[in-house]
């Protein structure tokens, strides 16, 4: 399985809180708190995407977008390459335009990350890894 290349972004604000998603996934029917992100539109930065989705999907125009790492999430069965971004804070713009992309918005304390990953309330690969990133080299 091949799928198109995408952005996940972790904003992290100057209390050590990340912007995350708490949104159902249908596939594996549960409830999970997400990093935002989507795909790569065909010819557009890589950043420019980060930025794009974080703002579509929370409401929040996020400042000095860097790249962080490229995942494979499940190497050996698809090529599904996602690029983690990381970005220092952000600036509240309105309500997020693409309504359907999660139930609640919010800012997660980093200190909590650990726990909730134990609790299965973030279980999606490329989610971790970066927040684990933080909570490693932070």
């Amino acid at each position: 399985m091949r799928m198109p290349k995408a952005t996940m972004t972790m904003v992290i604000d100057d209390r050590d809180r990340v912007l995350m998603m708490w949104r159902h996934r249908f596939v594996i029917y549960r409830w999970v708190w997400e990093l935002p992100g989507g795909f790569v539109d065909p010819d557009e930065d890589p950043a420019m995407t980060a930025a794009r989705e974080v703002e579509e999907e929370t409401g929040w125009r996020p400042r000095n977008v860097e790249p962080l790492v490229s995942v494979q999430p499940n190497v050996g069965s698809s090529d599904a390459e996602n690029l983690l971004f990381v970005a220092d804070g952000a600036e509240h713009v309105g309500e997020p335009t693409d309504i359907n992309e999660a139930q609640r918005v919010d800012w997660i304390p980093l200190e909590s990350v650990r726990d909730r990953i134990q609790k299965g309330e973030i279980i999606g690969a490329s989610s971790q890894v970066g927040l684990l990133y933080a909570l490693a080299f932070r």
